[in-house]
C-alpha cells in the first residue's frame, strides 16, 4: 500500500507541475511502438503471505518480455498518453532444496500479461520525460497438477490494477529508450477450463507483482 500511495502522489505532482527547464519539442508527441524486457517477480500479497516459516520462498521470478504501443499528446510542459502492452514471463514455481515456492495460489507458471492504461509526464529537458502511469491489468497463471499418471493444466485468469513511474529518453531520429518500475495487484480471478466446462470464480485472491522494465521504441 505504501508503494501504491507513493506512486499515486507522484502522478498527481507530475500532472500539475510544469518545470521551468522544459522546452518545446516534438520528441514526446504522437504514436509509438516499443519492445520491452526486464525483471518480473510475482509474490503472495499481504493477506495471503505465510509468516509461519521464515525460510519459505513465497515468490517466483524470471524474465519478462513483450511489446507495447501508445499515443502521447505534448501539451507543452506536460505530456499525456494512452498505452497498451502484451508481455510474457519465464517465472514459475519450483522446489528449492525441498521447499516449495508457495506464492499463495499453488503450483503455477506465469502466462501472458495484458495492460491498458494512461500516463502523465513532465519534460525535465528537451530529451528527457519523467512520467507516472496507471491502469488495468489482466494476467494469467497456468495451474499445474500431476496425479502420477496424468498432468493437468488450467488457466487462472486474474484482474487487477497497475501503477508505475519511469524515465524516457529521446534518442537520435524518432527512436527512444526508457526504463520504468511498476507494481500490480490482482484481487479478482477465475479458473478457465478448456471445452464446455464453466469457469469457476476464485475468491479472496491476493497477488502482488513487481517489474523493472527497459524499453526501446520508435515514434511516428
Amino acid at each position: 500500500m505504501k508503494t501504491t500511495a507513493a506512486l499515486l502522489v507522484a502522478g498527481s505532482i507530475l500532472a500539475t507541475a510544469t518545470p521551468a527547464m522544459a522546452q518545446d519539442s516534438d520528441n514526446f508527441d504522437g504514436f509509438r511502438i516499443e519492445a520491452l524486457a526486464g525483471y518480473d517477480v510475482s509474490k503472495a500479497g499481504s493477506t495471503s503471505d505465510n509468516d509461519t516459516n521464515a525460510n519459505d520462498d513465497q515468490s517466483i521470478d524470471g524474465l519478462a518480455y513483450g511489446v507495447g504501443a501508445g499515443y502521447d499528446f505534448d501539451a507543452g510542459g506536460v505530456v499525456l498518453g494512452l498505452e497498451a502492452e502484451y508481455v510474457g514471463s519465464t517465472a514459475e514455481t519450483e522446489y528449492d532444496m525441498g521447499d516449495f515456492e508457495d506464492i499463495g495460489v499453488g503450483n503455477v507458471e506465469t502466462g501472458r500479461d495484458l495492460y491498458l492504461g494512461a500516463r502523465v509526464g513532465v519534460k525535465a529537458n528537451d530529451d528527457l520525460l519523467v512520467y507516472a502511469k496507471g491502469g488495468y491489468t489482466n494476467a494469467t497463471y497456468n495451474f499445474r497438477n500431476n496425479d502420477g499418471t496424468t498432468e493437468y493444466e488450467v488457466d487462472l485468469d486474474t484482474d487487477g490494477f497497475r501503477v508505475g513511474a519511469g524515465l524516457e529518453y529521446a534518442l537520435s531520429g524518432n527512436t527512444f529508450a526508457k526504463v520504468e518500475y511498476r507494481y500490480s495487484n490482482y484481487s479478482d480471478a477465475e479458473l478457465d477450463f478448456e471445452g464446455d466446462a464453466p469457469d469457476v470464480a476464485v475468491p479472496d485472491i491476493d497477488l502482488d507483482r513487481h517489474q523493472v522494465m527497459a524499453g526501446f521504441g520508435m515514434r511516428f
